[in-house]
């Protein structure tokens, strides 16, 4: 396996559970503004490594 595609799988999964738990804030949310800067700060970070790690492993090629 690449080390390229490990990376992107690393990085997909922080994505993910960044985006779940940016979910859980934004449905348990008092509507304070300290949780809608955190809404907004794990939605963006999970965006971050959500994508770039689904691009490196659609886009590594499997070498043997």
């Amino acid at each position: 396996m690449n080390l390229k595609r490990i990376f992107g799988a690393v990085l997909t999964l922080l994505g993910i559970t960044s985006l779940i738990y940016a979910a859980q804030l934004f449905l348990s949310e008092d509507g304070s503004t300290r949780d809608i800067k955190e809404l907004i700060i794990y939605s963006a970070l999970g965006l971050l490594f959500f994508i770039p790690g689904i691009n490196l492993i659609k886009t590594t090629k499997d070498e043997s």
